[in-house]
Formats: C-alpha cells, sequence, structure tokens
C-alpha cells in the first residue's frame, strides 16, 4: 500500500509524513521501519520492499524518503542516480501499491504529471500546500534551526540544535532525514559556503553516516552528534 506525501510546503510535507510514521509506529510496534533515501534505491531494493513481510515475518514500513529529485542547476549528478531514482519507482509502482506493507513516499514539490500517476496508485494521499503559519501555531516538525546551522556549517550551533532535537523527543531518523534533504538543497541551488564538491560530500558521507549505523548497530543520535562536530 502506498501513502504519498507532497505539496509545495516542504516544511509541512515532511514534518507530516514523519508525524504520520510515528503515529504508525506506535500504533503497530511490531512493524519493521525502514527509511530509504534516494541514493540507496535500486530495483533489488524496491522489489524486496514489496515483497517482504508475510505470515511468518513482520510487516513493513517503508520511507522513500523524496525519490524524485529536483532539477539541478547542472546537468551532472552522482553516477546517474538524479534521473534513475525517479524512473525506479515509477517502474515500481503497481509492485508498491500491491504489497501488503506500507510505503510512505514523501515527495516535495512533486511535479503534477507524476502526482496524478501516484495518487491514482495511492491508498491515501497527503497533500500540503504553502500557507502562511497561523498566529501560536506550534512550530515543531521542521526544524530550520537546524537545517540553518548546516548550511552555515556552524558545527557548534548544529550539534546544540540536535541536542534540543533529541531532548525534545524528534526522532533520529527525522532529523538525519531533514540534514540530507538540506545536502541535496546545498547541492542543487548552490552555497556560498559549500563548495559544489562539499556539498556531494555531505550528501554522500550523510548516506554513509546512516548504512552504517544499520550494519554496525550504532546509536544515529550519537552518530548525527559527531557528524555535527566534524563539519
Amino acid at each position: 500500500m502506498i501513502y504519498l506525501f507532497y505539496g509545495s510546503d516542504i516544511e509541512k510535507t515532511r514534518s507530516k509524513a514523519f508525524e504520520w510514521i510515528a503515529k504508525a509506529r506506535e500504533k503497530e510496534p511490531n512493524l519493521s521501519y525502514l527509511r530509504l533515501a534516494r541514493e540507496e534505491l535500486s530495483a533489488s531494493a524496491l522489489e524486496e520492499v514489496a515483497s517482504a513481510g508475510g505470515l511468518f515475518t513482520r510487516r513493513m514500513l517503508v520511507l522513500l524518503d523524496d525519490p524524485f529529485p529536483a532539477a539541478r542547476k547542472s546537468d551532472e549528478d552522482e553516477s546517474g542516480e538524479e534521473s534513475d531514482s525517479s524512473s525506479l519507482v515509477e517502474d515500481s509502482i503497481d509492485l508498491l501499491a500491491k504489497s501488503e506493507n506500507a510505503v510512505v513516499i514523501l515527495a516535495p514539490k512533486l511535479l503534477a504529471v507524476k502526482a496524478k500517476k501516484l495518487e491514482a496508485k495511492a491508498a491515501k494521499t497527503y497533500k500540503f500546500k504553502f500557507d502562511a503559519p497561523t498566529r501560536g501555531e506550534a512550530a515543531r516538525g521542521f526544524n530550520s534551526g537546524l537545517v540553518n546551522a548546516l548550511a552555515e556549517r556552524n558545527a557548534l550551533k548544529l550539534w546544540l540544535e540536535l541536542e534540543r532535537s533529541l531532548i525534545a523527543g524528534d526522532a533520529p531518523e527525522q532529523l538525519h532525514g531533514l540534514l540530507h534533504w538540506k545536502a541535496r538543497d546545498l547541492m542543487q541551488k548552490g552555497s556560498r559556503t559549500w563548495s559544489d564538491a562539499d556539498s556531494r560530500k555531505l550528501s554522500l558521507d550523510l548516506i554513509t553516516l546512516l548504512t552504517d549505523s544499520r550494519r554496525r548497530g550504532l546509536d544515529l543520535s550519537e552518530s548525527l552528534e559527531r557528524f555535527a562536530l566534524s563539519i
């Protein structure tokens, strides 16, 4: 089953998707959760996502985090994943829709043509258009202080924002996803603080951090704190 989160309001789309995931995990604690960033997508990974689970195995809750890239400022990409990830998901859409597993597709600023195709296959769609925040509205969910600290390349500020977020109860997976989203944003838009090469390395380092955390059983919170102090 596919649950689609998209819309022009990037901040709200991301925060609502992670909020939905947190509630789903709380409601069904036996769910096996996996987040796949764009760079981790492959035909075999999507096939496994769709087919995993059954009578003797736990159902999965899988987040496909921003699999449809925005146009980059240059034609160069990271080993072709910018174009490949989009077609991979589209090619597997029927398989994912029929799966017993819950597949959350988080795709802010999704193009209308792609949105229409995905909505036709999704069990439920959540769309968030950009609206000015109302007075007194809660500001948690999208952590602007966190992403701004990364954009400024301020290690101490980033570490402090991570600490505050973790103490406030934000999930490490959510914080990692937000940091990696910002790394991609820096790659696409450019930055005075991060060169093209540095922002690309930043994106790859964050992917490696998450992969190592999974494979070696490391605490993701501690890994993020070490990463923050290393930028």
